[in-house]
């Protein structure tokens, strides 16, 4: 696995000159990609825009070159990002008879937006002695998958790194021909994982990148209906819900908002639901750390955390037994909405009291 570091200053800003740092890792995985009959995708629970998005992107490109590919991810493949899959086949669940077949027969597995065998759930365990190859942006964590490939903190997003590939495969200055999946799919990836292009993770290369898929094709129009201006009746409850339950912190800047999963079951909403609702929590005004808290069915709490500049939600995720970014990380924590939102406010307390004192 290569590591990169960021590209060198001074070096001429085109979306098609990968990264120097990257070239090694990037060659040994197209290395294992060219020696395999067949190839899964995967990524982490709960799939983002990013995760999703970069399979979608991936799975075309394969395709396009007579590879036979399946995405098989621990959790089902995100209904909102569905549109991006240019063949919705090539999905299948993991633990189904369709997904362990795949699993099973793939001569490569490329994990997506993760490194860390324990993000991938129930995957893990049915790629134990698979040759692996990997693209991730996320900080390493205490356990890595052993794999081929790249894993760039400095990269925008995975869909960055999934670009990067694709780019380097055509050769150095020639111009692509990709279909409308590869487009879309790293061009939803890019607009997720920075907060369409707001976020601090916002390069110039990220719009030099943005900029290369609109002159071929992508409408960011259509991509930006799809993904943030369509919604369900029941999204739009949950939401009415959420700020019902928002909460703050009398003396810190810390917003909250706590989801039993009574309200979870009753509104028939997924995991998919809930992307946005931590954001209005960070709106508040004069909020440094924003904390979504929501119950599971089988007695569980998915936390989702997020800072506005200075706080690191990784830090206080990894204390959690998450990850994530400095400015938006999650976990799940074993136990009840009550008990669990207790240790992860303590927890975000204590960060921004040092982050204070400091």
């Amino acid at each position: 696995m290569t590591r990169a570091k960021a590209e060198g200053e001074g070096a001429a800003p085109s979306p098609a000159r990968v990264p120097a740092s990257r070239r090694a890792g990037l060659d040994a995985l197209l290395a294992e990609i060219e020696r395999a009959d067949r190839v899964a995708l995967t990524t982490h629970v709960n799939a983002d825009g990013d995760g999703a998005g970069s399979e979608a992107a991936l799975a075309a490109w394969l395709a396009q070159r007579g590879i036979p590919v399946a995405i098989v991810n621990p959790t089902p493949f995100p209904d909102d990002f569905a549109f991006l899959l240019e063949d919705p086949a090539v999905v299948a669940d993991a633990g189904s008879a369709a997904g362990d077949g795949a699993l099973r027969e793939a001569d490569l597995v490329v994990i997506l937006d993760t490194g860390e065998p324990d993000r991938i759930g129930r995957v893990a365990k049915a790629i134990v002695g698979k040759k692996l190859g990997i693209l991730d942006h996320h900080p390493a964590g205490a356990r890595m998958l052993d794999a081929t490939g790249v894993v760039d903190p400095e990269a925008a997003a995975t869909g960055e790194l999934v670009f990067d590939l694709l780019a380097h495969a055509a050769g150095a200055g020639r111009d692509v021909s990709w279909s409308r999946g590869v487009l879309e799919g790293i061009y939803a990836a890019l607009l997720t994982d920075t907060g369409s292009f707001r976020f601090s993770n916002t390069s110039p290369r990220t719009h030099e990148i943005a900029a290369y898929l609109l002159a071929r094709g992508v409408d960011p129009e259509r991509l930006y209906r799809e993904i943030y201006a369509t919604a369900s009746v029941a999204r739009m409850r949950l939401l009415q819900e959420a700020l019902s339950r928002l909460e703050t912190d009398p003396e810190l800047p810390l917003t909250w908002i706590s989801i039993p999963h009574e309200v979870v079951r009753d509104l028939g909403v997924t995991a998919s639901d809930f992307e946005t609702v931590t954001e209005h929590a960070r709106m508040v005004k004069g909020t440094e750390i924003a904390v979504l808290l929501r119950g599971v069915a089988d007695g569980s709490t998915k936390v989702s955390l997020r800072s506005n500049g200075r706080a690191d939600v990784n830090r206080i995720a990894r204390e959690l037994g998450g990850g994530g970014h400095t400015k938006a990380a999650g976990a799940v924590i074993g136990a009840p909405l009550a008990e669990a939102r207790e240790r992860v406010l303590d927890a975000a307390r204590q960060a921004l009291r040092e982050l204070s004192a400091g």
